[in-house]
């Protein structure tokens, strides 16, 4: 049962509260979502939402997408997870995370709404704060990213303008499934009737789910690189759509999957362009150029260069093992990376280590890491050189300590990683959460 503290609560012990949720782990299901919702007035319904599913790049679309309508002058709501270093980078209004004290004044209308008796999860609370947080707001727009994967996601109550389903690959097996077509089916498990749905997946079987799905609920189904086409101009992209036709958009996110991302970004907004959404072509570009996503192929720091990204299944280390040589002129590249106990790590480590001249493993401090020891004897052979570092500061210090003037560091393998190697790299711009 969750300890509810005194009333008039600071944001820490709102943050205690909240991260005591996380001992009932996750649970798949609507109901104790709908019951916070319903408590709260249920927020949600009569809004405008895009909801962004996916196994990878649904955040950096999700970024992509409040961006540009912000900067067309929507007043902009934006749901993600997991957040970096501060609990609420989850909650943007207009590109900024909502203030401690609005976060105090949810969990207190939240905690209203729930039964002791079978408190939520931490997920199921967070979100059912943030629809919360969008209405008092009076947000033009929310932009929502699931959570994991779909049907029984405690976003998937919303109705959106347009659903996006990025791509989908093998991921969290245990929840979603042991093959690529039961993890779809969870995925296509965003699929509303009569709601258009947009996709980047190539996969036919995965495809042919798709077109079902879409078929049964009545849904509209659109095809990046079939209604809509993109040609890459180095930083930038064209884009041609049904309503949309844009030169040389800049893409403030490094590398060639973030304009990939971006021309789905741009298929949405070419999508919400036919539904009335009045989108000004200026707009969008300076949104595109200005998006910032921390943790995606981020340089922190000089001398030695220190790049962090997120990268969490095999999928996303591959392509980050694409982009490190397109994006970076380095001599020796040196690896420190923490992974989670729940993922495939050889499939991980597989991608990334014909780059590594150096390989720290590592864990942050955080519950489902795994321990460094593990995450070497998990390593497909050969090796390159490489140290075991338990502590993840420590391990950041000793890389700087081994990088020459002309080698990269490169801090992967989980946003959990990643956020607290900012914090430590960079504790003014990113300092601890207290």
């Amino acid at each position: 049962m969750v300890t509810m503290s005194p009333a008039n609560r600071t944001y820490a012990s709102v943050l205690q509260d909240l991260y005591s949720l996380q001992k009932y782990g996750i649970k798949f299901g609507l109901s104790q979502t709908a019951n916070l919702l319903s408590g709260l007035g249920d927020p949600h319904l009569g809004r405008s939402f895009i909801h962004v599913g996916g196994s990878n790049g649904k955040g950096s679309v999700a970024c992509l997408l409040e961006s540009a309508l912000r900067s067309c002058g929507y007043r902009t709501g934006l749901f993600t997870s997991p957040h970096l270093v501060h609990f609420n980078e989850r909650f943007r209004i207009s590109g900024q995370p909502i203030p401690p004290g609005e976060t105090v004044r949810l969990y207190e209308e939240l905690r209203e709404a729930m039964d002791e008796r079978e408190p939520p999860t931490f997920f199921e609370a967070v979100t059912a704060m943030a629809l919360a947080c969008f209405q008092k707001q009076d947000t033009d727009i929310d932009i929502i990213e699931v959570g994991m994967g779909g049907r029984l996601d405690a976003t998937n109550l919303i109705t959106p303008l347009v659903s996006i389903i990025t791509n989908i690959s093998l991921e969290h097996r245990e929840f979603l499934g042991d093959t690529l077509l039961e993890v779809a089916g969870e995925k296509a498990g965003i699929i509303k009737e009569q709601v258009p749905l947009l996709t980047a997946v190539t996969d036919p079987d995965v495809l042919d789910l798709l077109l079902r799905t879409c078929r049964r609920g009545n849904a509209p189904i659109y095809r990046l690189d079939r209604d809509f086409h993109h040609r890459d101009q180095g930083r930038g992209l064209s884009f041609r759509g049904r309503h949309l036709a844009l030169e040389n958009v800049r893409v403030g996110l490094r590398g060639r999957h973030q304009r990939h991302n971006a021309a789905l970004a741009l298929a949405a907004l070419d999508i919400l362009q036919g539904q009335g959404w009045s989108l000004s072509g200026e707009g969008m570009s300076q949104g595109f150029a200005r998006a910032s996503w921390p943790g995606r192929l981020h340089q922190v720091c000089d001398s030695p260069r220190v790049v962090v990204d997120g990268a969490h299944n095999p999928a996303a280390m591959e392509e980050l093992a694409r982009s490190i040589p397109e994006e970076f002129d380095y001599s020796r590249l040196i690896v420190v990376t923490g992974i989670m106990e729940d993922k495939d790590a050889p499939a991980m480590l597989g991608a990334i280590l014909p780059l590594a001249d150096h390989l720290l493993f590592t864990r942050p401090e955080y519950p489902r890491a795994m321990e460094p020891s593990t995450l070497c004897l998990r390593s497909p052979a050969p090796l390159p050189q490489h140290e075991i570092v338990p502590s993840l500061p420590r391990a950041l210090e000793r890389a700087k300590a081994v990088a020459g003037t002309e080698d990269l560091v490169l801090v992967c393998g989980s946003l959990f990683t990643v956020g607290e190697a900012l914090s430590h790299l960079d504790p003014e711009a990113y300092p601890p959460e207290s």
